[in-house]
């Protein structure tokens, strides 16, 4: 019996293997060979001969090279996005043994937003991590959009942001219930005040982060600041702990979620301040794809999480008013 003939001679049975998949998509993602060959963590050369190898083995080049910086090809995008469904797919079946096994070991994406990270994770993390040694939570900071696209594309497995999401590919599962509190310096005339009111805000006083953040887009609406000229005007890139250390110092107001003020010293707390009903609230969901299969991992972390969190930030409270 004769073998079929090979309809692409160029192409044999030991062609195209994930390796280099892997490494056309991490040049796809980093436009540049180097942080490439970083992320993959292989020496730049290493990954450029099995770039150029599979580029002869298909007899096209997926990359221009001339262009800075780099870009796929017409025909290298299409490949790169064959490339990416290839390794979804690798990965589902990986995870779907695993799943079956109920396992809760092997490599694990959390996406966190920046407002989020720094006052959730100290809470459970490590206790997590000594619980399951064999589970590989590797978590990203990084803002909705962003965390959006990565969930989209499979870069990461899981996110916690600060909204039940709207695409339909993606579900949600509200993890707590977090108010918003201002923190106030004692120069401000706000600071002689027990509640913040929304009429008691100046723009030309209020330190807030960035467009694109969630956190400073729920409060601009709550506040009807849409058009007000804040801070940023001096210092655009700021964080959450930076605009406190500007308070503590007795310069304006700043807002902080309610998991942060437990992480201050009774003379950081006297300058918190409540909002007067109804008080801005948001919701910390658990996103991940409708097609995801690894429930054991996303089980524990869900219970992981509401375990550190107070008691009282599990349900919706009196007064509170999702933004």
């Amino acid at each position: 019996m004769f073998a079929p003939a090979n309809p692409n001679p160029s192409i044999s049975k030991e062609d195209m293997n994930i390796q280099q998949l892997e490494y056309i998509l991490a040049v796809d993602t980093y436009r540049h060979f180097a942080k490439a060959a970083e992320r993959c963590r292989v020496t730049q050369p290493t990954l450029s001969m099995m770039v150029q190898k599979l580029e002869d083995e298909l007899g096209v080049k997926l990359f221009d090279r001339n262009a800075q910086p780099i870009r796929p090809t017409p025909t290298g995008k299409k490949v790169i996005e064959q490339a990416r469904n290839a390794l979804s797919q690798i990965t589902r079946i990986k995870e779907i043994v695993r799943e079956e096994e109920r396992s809760l070991r092997g490599i694990f994406r959390l996406a966190v937003l920046p407002t989020i990270a720094p006052y959730l994770l100290p809470r459970f993390f490590q206790r997590l991590s000594e619980e399951y040694p064999e589970l590989d939570i590797r978590v990203l900071e990084m803002k909705t959009a962003p965390t959006i696209e990565a969930l989209r594309d499979g870069e990461v497995d899981a996110a916690i942001i600060a909204n039940r999401p709207t695409e339909p590919f993606l579900r949600g599962e509200v993890l707590y219930y977090e108010q918003f509190l201002g923190y106030v310096a004692r120069s401000e005339p706000a600071f002689k005040k027990d509640l913040i009111r929304t009429a008691d805000i100046s723009g030309e006083r209020l330190w807030l982060l960035d467009e694109g953040h969630c956190f400073r887009d729920q409060l601009v609406r709550f506040c009807e600041m849409e058009k007000v000229k804040v801070h940023q005007a001096a210092y655009r890139l700021g964080s959450l702990e930076t605009f406190m250390r500007m308070v503590e110092n007795g310069d304006g107001i700043t807002f902080i979620p309610e998991l942060a003020t437990l992480q201050l010293s009774p003379e950081q707390k006297e300058l918190t301040r409540p909002f007067a009903i109804p008080k801005p609230t948001r919701e910390i969901v658990l996103v991940t794809r409708v097609d995801f299969i690894r429930h054991t991992i996303t089980d524990v972390l869900i219970e992981s999480i509401k375990k550190a969190v107070p008691k009282e930030m599990l349900t919706l409270r009196g007064g509170q008013k999702v933004m």
